[in-house]
């Protein structure tokens, strides 16, 4: 077995398994850890702005490639996207929501290394998580060239193979033979991406599984401070003397 044999075809399931197996233990032994830890106490710098731009570009990231990859072709067919135009989807939206992803990643990089009372604060894996998913962003990001170049080419084969293998590594049928013509870059990318769920369990990305669903469906809650029934209260007393 060589080295792509086993990336491409064993190392998922090892991925999945400590994916699931370590979150289970996690969650079960060590739930004070079981949180975003934000940084927001310590210092506010920076922090929506670079925030707001990591989460935007990351959920459209994972969500696009969610739907892209698993969709079979037959689907966008059935909607009149050829797999071309499916391919220049892919890199448009890639390059919007990746730069801006690639930007709050930064952000909150450069915001974690130079606010000292952050750093001190900070974990190796909190520092370490953000470099990864940065590289794998880049890498995502440098392989747009070369399926813009294929797109214009009429060539979508290199989108449909990965799109056949991940199908595939879910049914528990990875085909590395699948990606034997996909280009080095794109393989790198797979690999850092696969490594980001592997590394999930022991870093503060366990709190995704925590996402309050049903804040979704909440009926709006309407507050009145004391403030303003302090103020409405003075405006009557006022409106009663001067009737009076």
């Amino acid at each position: 077995m060589n080295i792509e044999s086993f990336i491409f075809g064993t190392y998922p399931y090892i991925v999945l398994t400590i994916f699931l197996l370590g979150s289970w233990v996690r969650f079960d032994r060590e739930q004070y850890t079981w949180k975003s830890d934000s940084s927001q106490l310590l210092s506010n710098k920076c922090l929506r702005r670079a925030s707001n731009l990591f989460h935007v570009g990351i959920l459209a990231i994972f969500f696009g490639h969610l739907f892209g990859l698993l969709s079979p072709p037959a689907l966008f067919h059935a909607i009149g996207i050829s797999d071309v135009g499916h391919q220049y989807v892919a890199i448009i939206l890639g390059l919007i929501f990746g730069t801006l992803c690639l930007i709050g990643a930064v952000m909150l990089l450069l915001r974690r290394l130079l606010i000292k009372r952050i750093y001190v604060n900070s974990r190796l894996m909190d520092i370490f998580i953000l470099v990864w998913l940065l590289v794998t962003l880049l890498l995502g990001l440098s392989t747009l060239p070369s399926s813009w170049h294929h797109a214009t080419n009429g060539d979508a084969s290199i989108m449909l193979a990965l799109s056949e293998w991940v199908r595939g590594a879910l049914i528990f049928q990875a085909d590395p033979g699948l990606l034997a013509d996909v280009g080095t870059v794109f393989k790198i990318h797979l690999f850092f991406g696969m490594t980001v769920f592997l590394l999930f369990p022991f870093t503060r990305l366990v709190h995704i599984w925590s996402f309050p669903v049903g804040y979704l469906s909440r009926a709006c809650l309407f507050v009145r401070t004391k403030r303003k029934l302090e103020r409405s209260s003075t405006r009557r007393l006022i409106r009663s003397r001067q009737n009076v």
